[in-house]
């Protein structure tokens, strides 16, 4: 823009002082009207050039500037896609893992819960059988009942020995005999043999010092009866004597203590499949 004004304005004079013509008053302050009016163009162009150039280099700072912004802007949508690609993982990983583990423990519960119902099942067909087998005895103080999955064969004292003695009658021993059978049968069925006394003093007992003494002699005699004579497995017996300390019924009357002197035989099915369900 710069050279046209100029090409025009050195054409104008040139021309001017070409011609031969003489240039009246009148032409010749037309002319310098012409020449001021192409000046204040020509400074109006050059401060109109300069505010585009400035004008186009706040354009182009600002494009910079954008540029800049949008690859920050880019490099962190790409960190967050990036770290929620990995959590979308982690968190899959995860929820398998725990699906998983899940569906083992319900199985695990599924095999414990029908291993418990063969227990119950197992356990209440024991009892049947120690109710038939034992059911000549029942009017001689002798029990069957089912406590805490076990089967408890409550036998008094009076069914199996006389007062104040460690050896087993004859009627005991009937009852015993029968009770053996039933146990034989069912090898897997661990047998305790618990003695219990009520709180009276021993007194004329010879060796049998205490009710404690009394307690564990008449289980061992039992257990020696059910092992030696009528051949139950010995691994599967425990003696104990609780003493008179596990009483049926109150003491203060001849009633009670007789509950309270009795023979408990507590059968409880072995649960090594359990246990290892267990510790799984």
């Amino acid at each position: 823009m710069k050279k046209t004004f100029l090409f025009l304005f050195v054409g104008l004079i040139a021309s001017a002082f070409s011609s031969c013509v003489i240039l009246s008053p009148k032409k010749h302050k037309a002319l310098l009207a012409t020449q001021d009016s192409l000046s204040r163009g020509w400074t109006d162009s050059q401060l109109k050039n300069q505010e585009l150039e400035q004008l186009i280099a706040n354009l182009r700072s600002d494009t910079t500037g954008l540029n800049s912004a949008l690859k920050d802007l880019r490099s962190r949508y790409s960190e967050m896609d990036n770290n929620y690609t990995k959590l979308r993982s982690n968190s899959s990983s995860e929820i398998n893992k725990l699906s998983s583990d899940l569906r083992k423990r319900e199985q695990r519960l599924k095999e414990v819960e029908e291993v418990l119902r063969k227990r119950d099942e197992a356990t209440n067909q024991l009892k049947e059988k120690l109710q038939q087998a034992l059911l000549g005895f029942a009017k001689s103080g002798l029990t069957v009942e089912i406590k805490n999955g076990k089967v408890y064969v409550s036998l008094t004292d009076k069914l199996l020995f006389s007062s104040g003695s460690i050896i087993i009658d004859e009627k005991g021993k009937q009852a015993l005999t029968q009770l053996a059978e039933v146990l034989k049968q069912q090898p897997e069925i661990n047998i305790a043999v618990e003695g219990h006394t009520d709180s009276q003093k021993i007194t004329n007992l010879g060796q049998i010092k205490d009710n404690w003494d009394l307690s564990v002699l008449r289980s061992t005699s039992v257990v020696r009866y059910l092992t030696e004579v009528a051949k139950v497995e010995s691994v599967r017996m425990t003696a104990t004597g609780k003493g008179e300390f596990q009483p049926l019924d109150s003491n203060a009357s001849a009633d009670g203590r007789s509950k309270n002197r009795r023979i408990e035989i507590v059968l409880s099915p072995k649960l090594d499949e359990l246990y290892d369900l267990i510790k799984q």
